[in-house]
Parts: structure tokens; C-alpha cells; sequence
């Protein structure tokens, strides 16, 4: 069961018993979700989606869960309390393809105004979370009151310590100073959750100051006292939930804590070891986790034997104490399956990890029969795609083909790399022979899916180095050399997106068919495809400078064709009649372009391709 493809079947026959057997976990955390993974995966998730979610979670080991889902109505409730009119609460409260930025303090408003039934089933969805979660044995994070509120509260002769702009340009939402105010509206805030969801909660989430966030001269360590003291008075023995990220949480906010109700989660734990350095964060509570994964965008990639590794070395360090389990945090969780299964695994191993050895019985588990070619495939995407080399990177490696283009592409979203630290050659011969088994394999839901995401990976690596000549014939002026390389560079392009065609998770149709089955209404379904659509483009804000731009670029099929294909088209003609001297059209203007494209209601239906014809693009992209 995964995230990318189930393949379940009854076990025939069940194994004999002979003597008791008992595995204990050297984790007493298992943590899942980053607030990012709410959106880019779950934006418009369903009870069913839901559904499968968490039986995934509970078959994996997972005992602690991110759920912020249903938050729009506790601060509904709160500002009716504080004198706000309806179209007031609408004006803070973020769209749903956008609410973890909102719950984590970086922007308000954008993506709305949703509706009033939109905030309603969220509520009936976030009990049934809960409910589900009860049964499984699973404790809910959910969103604690941590000083955020509207800036609009100063209107209301509140004063707010105001926080600026953030990434894009966002308007943050302000943070209440450390008065007779903060209590009264946490007591509001918590009294309202309460109410819509019980008072059996024992974790709670929420960083002040989070990503480069203003304390404006108040003393941030008795900022994160009061926070917790709030906590402790509405729930009695709570833990608050702190993210491991950049310099969060400070030292200063820490210092005052009751470390013993504190968790601090070692976040981009595939490139920092900050439990470490910081001495366990200064003695409290942490998980190591991993993030791997950035905007959900495609890309294979995990640093699974550092995973391993890291873990190990906690468990076994003068820190042991503190380490209390591990965590995946991924801003999407919809790839690189093998990454979540170790991660989670590791919890249940007090001996080091090593990954060959590991993988092999994964393989088996992921496609439902061991394959001799498929184990030596995986061998080699252990030494490529998921080696543990030793640079620090945010995400997969991104394909150019998603890029606003230029001659300069460096990144194609702004914290992200199109840099391959593995050898391209040795990773197509290790899908050469994880497709060599598609004969043996064609029963197996989840081989299908792999063998798609493995083979667009090749056409990806193909593409950065067309590009690469691409450029260098408009450097050199050569005319027939760019036009032949652009043509290849295009018609790339258009086979991608042939073959994402081919299997549903690939395909833009399946997002923003979900978006519209979020919606209830006409308004509702238009609001949320807008919202699918501008988070994959340009995100936000109505801005052609924002850096946000391409944050969540995906490879689907859909998106190839109606977005990047014209994009590089446009790029192409201009440059082509700068080479030959004609009079240059005007530049491109893509933003104007993404932003016509997010507004239209086009749900790009998949063309079907037979399995002849998805063979044949899988032959000709392998060459």
C-alpha cells in the first residue's frame, strides 16, 4: 500500500506460529506530515482519500499525525468573538490549496474568500479524521495558539507586533504582544476548538517567528512560555510541537520551556544533524526526520543510507535520552515511496540499517514477487537516484523542462537545483533493467506505476542536456544547429507528457479533478480549480516579481503540453529571430500567460494510450 499505487491481495496462506514473537519499537515517536504535505498532496482530499491515508499510516507504524484540517472554523469562531463581521473572517482566512501557509503565519486572505460550506465540511472531514485516528491508536498534532492573528486586529484597538512581508510578498499576519489580550484570545481560540473537537488533545503545533518572522524587541523566551503556559492551562499535560528548520526553534524560545512537554522535530534531517550541534537541542525532546521531498515536485531522490545512518547514530549517541523516534515530513508525500517505508521501518530496528540489504526486501513487498532484474535495478538506483552523497540540497533534482525559460536557467524554482549528483548513464541502465521485467510484471499495479515515474526520469536527465545545446548554439550563433536542437529540445517536451499520459498519478486531470469535486457549488468548484492551478504556476501573490513562481512545477501530463510546451515556444520563436536579426517581437510575457492559464476552467481529460503505444514511447525514450 503506498501513496503511489496499491498492490494488496489476501494472504493465501498464513505462516506458522511455533512460539510467541514480539518486536518492540525503538521509537516511541512515529511521526508523519509536514503542514506543507496538507496542501501540496491534500489540498482537496476527501474522506475516502483520508481514508486510505491513514489505514497507510497505521499499517506503517505511525502514532502521531500532523491534522490541522478544520481550522478555518475555530478561528471563525474566535474573531466572531472579537467583534469580526463575516466578511472580515473571509479576509484572513486562506483558500484551500493554501491554508498551511496561513496556519503557519505566513500570508492570510490569499486563495479566497472561501464560502461558508467550504468551511463547514471541513469540520465534518476533521472529525472523522479525529474519530478514525481514536480507533487506530494515533495521536492528532493539531494547531495550538501561538500568538498569530489577523493584522486587522489592530483596527479592533488591539495593538499587534506586525511581521512584514514574507516570501513572494506576502502580507503576514501579525502577532499579539504579551499582554491581557494574548490570554483572552487564546482562552477564546482553545474554547472554540474545544467545542468543535474535544478536549481529549495532548499535542499541539505552531512556531512564532517562523521563517525570518519579527519579535520586535519582546523577550521571545518569555514569548515561548506564555505560549506554552496557555497550552498547559486549556490542555492540561500537553506537548507542543516545535519544527527543527533554519533556526528554529531559537535557543532563546527554548530556554524557558518545560522541556519535558516540548518535541522538537529535526526536520531536513537528510542534510542537517542540528540535534547534534546543538546538543540535543539544548536537552529537549527531538525526532529526526526528513523532508526529501519540496512542493511535491517529480524527481527520484533520498539519501536512504544517510537515513540509516542518522538515525543510528541518535539512537546510539551521549543524546540517546532525547531521541525519542522519527518522523517523514515531506512538503508532498505523493513520491519516492521506498523513502517513507525506510524511514518509518527504521523505527522498528536498534541495529544499524544497511540499505542493499534492506531494499531487497522492499522489492519484494512493493511489486508482490521477488524479480532478479528488478533487485539489480534497485542496487543501481541505490548508487544514483538515492545515494547518499555528501551535498546539501532542497528536493529532487528539477527538470528544465518546468522552467520559466531564459539562456540562464539555473534553478527552476528559487531554492531548488537542476543539479544530477549521480552518473546519468549508470542510472538508465539500472531502468533498462527494471524494464527489461515488464513481461513478468504486468499484473502488478505498482510495478506499472514505478516504471513510469523511472522512465520520465530519463527523459528528464535527457532534457538538461538538450538544453545545454540548445544554448550553446545560440551562443555560438549558429542557426541551424539551435533550430535543430530547440526542435529536439520541444518534441522531448511533447513525449513527456505522451508518456505521464499513461498512468493517473502522473496526469494534471487527477488534481484538478479532486479540486473540483472539493467544490460543492459552481463558485466553489471554480475557486478551487483556481486554487489547484495557481499553486502548481506561479503560487503567489498577484505579483510578476514573485520568487515563488514554480515552487510546485510538476511533470504531468496536461501541464507539459498547455503550460510548458507554449512557454519554451514562445522563448524559442524570440530567440530564433533575434539569431537571424529580424525585428525582436516583444518578450515573452510569462507571467501574464500562468496567471490566463490558473484562471481557465479547462480540466485536461488524459488521452488514453493503449499499452502498445506506451510501450513504444517507453522504447523510444531508452534508446
Amino acid at each position: 500500500m503506498s501513496h503511489m499505487g496499491d498492490n494488496l491481495a489476501p494472504v493465501v496462506n498464513l505462516p506458522e506460529i511455533t512460539e510467541p514473537v514480539k518486536i518492540v519499537s525503538n521509537a516511541e515517536v512515529r511521526f508523519a506530515l509536514n503542514y506543507c504535505t496538507i496542501n501540496y498532496t491534500m489540498s482537496f482530499y476527501g474522506w475516502k482519500d483520508w481514508e486510505h491515508e491513514l489505514d497507510w499510516m497505521a499499517l506503517n507504524g505511525v502514532n502521531l499525525l500532523l491534522a490541522p484540517t478544520g481550522m478555518e472554523a475555530v478561528w471563525q469562531s474566535t474573531l466572531r468573538k472579537l467583534g469580526y463581521n463575516e466578511k472580515e473572517i473571509l479576509q484572513f482566512i486562506a483558500g484551500p490549496a493554501f491554508t498551511s501557509w496561513w496556519l503557519m503565519g505566513n500570508l492570510e486572505g490569499w486563495g479566497g474568500p472561501v464560502t461558508q460550506g467550504m468551511i463547514d465540511q471541513q469540520v465534518v472531514l476533521q472529525k472523522k479524521i479525529l474519530g478514525r485516528m481514536k480507533t487506530l491508536g494515533m495521536q492528532p498534532v493539531m494547531q495550538g495558539f501561538y500568538g498569530m492573528a489577523p493584522t486587522t486586529l489592530k483596527d479592533k484597538g488591539i495593538n499587534v507586533l506586525e511581521q512584514g512581508k514574507w516570501a513572494g510578498g506576502f502580507q503576514r499576519p501579525a502577532f499579539l504582544k504579551p499582554d491581557d489580550h494574548f490570554k483572552k484570545i487564546a482562552g477564546i481560540y482553545y474554547d472554540e476548538m474545544k467545542k468543535l473537537y474535544g478536549s481529549n488533545l495532548h499535542y499541539f503545533a505552531g512556531d512564532p517567528f517562523h521563517e525570518g518572522g519579527k519579535s520586535g524587541g519582546v523577550n521571545v523566551a518569555d514569548y515561548g512560555q506564555l505560549i506554552q503556559a496557555e497550552m498547559q492551562e486549556y490542555f492540561p499535560g500537553s506537548t507542543w510541537v516545535l519544527m527543527g528548520w533554519q533556526i528554529n526553534p531559537s535557543s532563546q524560545i527554548l530556554s524557558k520551556l518545560d522541556k519535558s512537554k516540548v518535541l522538537v522535530q529535526e526536520l531536513f534531517g537528510e542534510n542537517t544533524a542540528n540535534w547534534f550541534t546543538r546538543k540535543g537541542y539544548e536537552g529537549t525532546p527531538f525526532i529526526w526526520c526528513t523532508v526529501t521531498n519540496f512542493g511535491e515536485k517529480n524527481g527520484l531522490y533520498g539519501k536512504l543510507q544517510r537515513f540509516a545512518n542518522e538515525v543510528y547514530r541518535a539512537n546510539t549517541s551521549e543524546y540517546a535520552p532525547l531521541m525519542k523516534g522519527v518522523g517523514i515530513m515531506p512538503e508532498g508525500i505523493h513520491n519516492n515511496p521506498v523513502v517513507y517505508n525506510l524511514v518509518l521501518d527504521l523505527a522498528w530496528h536498534p541495529e544499524k540499517v544497511e540499505t542493499p540489504d534492506w531494499i531487497k526486501s522492499f522489492v519484494v513487498a512493493r511489486y508482490g514477487k521477488d524479480n532478479e532484474k528488478i533487485q539489480q535495478a534497485w542496487q543501481i538506483f541505490l548508487q544514483t537516484v538515492y545515494s547518499s552523497y555528501n551535498k546539501s540540497q532542497e528536493g529532487p533534482p528539477e527538470s528544465v523542462f518546468c522552467a520559466r525559460p531564459s539562456l540562464k536557467v539555473t534553478n527552476v524554482s528559487s531554492w531548488g537545483t537542476r543539479e544530477r549528483n549521480y552518473d546519468l548513464a549508470r542510472f538508465k541502465e539500472g531502468v533498462k533493467l527494471f524494464v527489461a521485467a515488464s513481461k513478468e510484471m504486468k499484473s502488478s499495479v505498482t510495478y506499472q506505476i514505478d516504471k513510469i515515474d523511472f522512465v520520465r526520469q530519463v527523459l528528464s536527465n535527457k532534457g538538461e542536456l538538450v538544453y545545454k545545446d540548445m544554448v550553446t548554439a545560440y551562443e555560438q550563433k549558429n542557426i541551424q544547429q539551435f533550430s535543430k536542437q530547440s526542435a529536439l529540445f520541444l518534441s522531448l517536451i511533447k513525449l513527456q507528457d505522451s508518456l505521464l499520459n499513461c498512468n493517473e498519478h502522473f496526469q494534471l486531470h487527477t488534481w484538478l479533478k479532486q479540486a473540483y469535486n472539493f467544490g460543492q457549488t459552481p463558485a466553489e468548484k471554480k475557486l478551487a480549480i483556481k486554487n489547484a492551478k495557481t499553486q502548481i504556476t506561479y503560487w503567489g501573490p498577484d505579483d510578476q516579481a514573485t520568487n515563488l513562481h514554480e515552487y510546485a512545477n510538476k511533470e504531468w501530463s496536461g501541464l507539459m503540453k498547455s503550460l510548458y510546451l507554449p512557454r519554451w515556444e514562445m522563448f524559442i520563436t524570440a530567440s530564433m529571430a533575434e539569431l537571424k536579426g529580424e525585428n525582436a517581437p516583444a518578450a515573452p510575457d510569462y507571467f501574464s500567460f500562468e496567471h490566463n492559464w490558473s484562471n481557465q476552467p479547462d480540466l485536461f481529460l488524459p488521452v488514453r494510450i493503449t499499452a502498445v503505444e506506451q510501450d513504444q514511447i517507453i522504447r523510444r525514450i531508452l534508446k
